[in-house]
């Protein structure tokens, strides 16, 4: 009975994990698309600040003085250190493979982005080597998961003498 219980977790995780590379792709695909708008806006403010003889520094001190400017401001930073972060993100995700991905998940960390992927995300049969590579890695990992809580008992009745 506990081999059984251990399949069907290592099944599971395959299942789970074998969908990594395709999520990660769309990701990858919507972050892309987040960069390239946060570079839009970015560009226009710093082309509306070079019109105005100043730099994108001296154009966010400039605004303030109000609750309106001080908003915009704020607004401003943040989408600065988004696209910041975006970019590096986007650069390390591209550069690694399907597989690559699974050691970086702290990369998928643009919540706004991460919440559409998911919302948009259809499970499938994965059909790359990355999907079943991904999957292979889940069965294990599932496999050697499942047996921690039987190691865990056994070790518990040996400290005890139950055995």
């Amino acid at each position: 009975m506990i081999g059984v219980l251990r399949l069907a977790a290592a099944v599971c995780c395959a299942v789970v994990l074998s969908q990594f590379p395709a999520f990660s792709d769309q990701y990858v695909q919507r972050l892309g698309g987040q960069v390239d708008a946060l570079s839009r806006v970015a560009a226009e403010f710093d082309a509306s600040a070079q019109a105005a003889g100043l730099t994108r520094a001296q154009a966010l001190a400039d605004l303030s003085g109000s609750a309106f400017r001080d908003a915009h401001q704020a607004t401003m930073r943040d989408v600065f250190a988004r696209l910041d972060r975006a970019r590096a993100d986007l650069q390390m995700l591209r550069l690694a493979g399907p597989l690559e991905r699974m050691a970086l998940p702290h990369r998928l960390r643009d919540a706004e982005t991460l919440a559409a992927t998911w919302g948009d995300f259809l499970p499938a049969v994965p059909v790359t080597v990355a999907g079943f590579w991904a999957a292979g890695i889940g069965l294990a990992l599932g496999w050697l998961l499942s047996a921690l809580p039987g190691l865990a008992l056994r070790r518990r009745d040996d400290r005890l003498g139950w055995r």
